[in-house]
C-alpha cells in the first residue's frame, strides 16, 4: 500500500540549449566548485542538512554512469549511503550495496515499493527521469530544473 505521506520530486538538469550533454557526450560542465558569481559559496551545513531529508533517489543509467566518473575523478559519491535505485537493461558495475538495479514497472517500483518504504523519493538526472513527470497520477511534489 502506497505513503499517502511520500513524496516523489523530479530533479532534472539541463542547459539553456535544454541538453544535458554536450554533442560529444561530456557533462564536464556539471562539474564545479561550489563557488558564485561574487564569490558566495554552497553552505555545506545546509547542504548537508538538506540532504538527510532524500529518503532514497531513482535514476537511469547514464546519471548513475556519470556519477561512477565523477567518483573516479575524486568527486566523491554524492549519494551518500542512500539507497539508489537504477533504472536499466544493461548490466552495469555495480559500486556498492546500496545501488540496485531495475527495469520492471516504473509505476510498480514506486507506488508498490519505493513509496511504502521511503517519505522522500528523488528521481535525479536527465533522460530517464524526463518521462516520469506523470508517473504517481498527480502525486509529484515538485520538479526542480537546474539550469
Amino acid at each position: 500500500m502506497s505513503n499517502p505521506n511520500s513524496l516523489v520530486t523530479i530533479h532534472m538538469v539541463a542547459s539553456l540549449d535544454g541538453f544535458i550533454a554536450r554533442r560529444d557526450g561530456r557533462v564536464d560542465w556539471l562539474e564545479t566548485a561550489d563557488e558564485f558569481a561574487g564569490g558566495d559559496t554552497m553552505d555545506s551545513e545546509y547542504m548537508d542538512a538538506f540532504l538527510k531529508t532524500i529518503d532514497c533517489y531513482v535514476m537511469g543509467s547514464r546519471t548513475y554512469e556519470t556519477a561512477l566518473d565523477f567518483e573516479a575523478k575524486g568527486l566523491g559519491w554524492v549519494y551518500g549511503d542512500k539507497p539508489t535505485f537504477v533504472l536499466t537493461r544493461r548490466e552495469l558495475r555495480k559500486t556498492r550495496d546500496t545501488v540496485e538495479f531495475y527495469s520492471g514497472d516504473l509505476v510498480g517500483l514506486v507506488n508498490g515499493r519505493l513509496r511504502p518504504t521511503f517519505r522522500s523519493i528523488w528521481f535525479v538526472g536527465g533522460g530517464a527521469v524526463s518521462g516520469t513527470q506523470n508517473l504517481c497520477s498527480g502525486q509529484t511534489l515538485g520538479v526542480y530544473a537546474g539550469i
